[in-house]
């Protein structure tokens, strides 16, 4: 009997030292992982780092104002250019009725029915 209870101590100790290996083994693994993940985004992070600050070289203001004098024939604006509010032109045609529901399905059906070719049957005939 003694030794059959010594033999199951024997067992026990034996499955808990393999489950705390097959534990400390999981987490190692764990620990890698999140290791060569915090890796990436730190690589990700000093991209994005790299990235705003060509951005901001690339955006800054003087350095277009160089390229555009370089390569665009502009001219600086006169005050002769500019006209008064009265001798505007006047507004251009209403093309959709302002009390329509939608607009846009106005414009879209005009639209249809002025491109109507000859090939193409009409609503009446249909």
């Amino acid at each position: 009997m003694m030794r059959l209870l010594h033999l199951v101590v024997i067992a026990a100790l034996v499955a808990s030292a393999v489950y705390v290996y097959k534990t400390k083994f999981d987490s190692t693994v764990q620990a890698e992982r999140l290791a060569k993940i915090r890796a990436e985004i730190k690589r990700e992070r000093d991209t994005i780092a790299a990235l705003r600050a060509e951005w901001a070289k690339l955006d800054n203001p003087s350095r277009i104002q160089a390229l555009a004098q370089r390569h665009l024939a502009l001219k600086p604006i006169e005050p002769a250019q500019f006209d008064a509010l009265d001798r505007l032109p006047e507004r251009p045609p209403q093309i959709a009725p302002l009390d329509a529901g939608d607009p846009i399905a106005v414009i879209i059906e005009n639209a249809e029915r002025e491109l109507r070719t000859g090939s193409a049957r009409s609503d009446e005939a249909r």
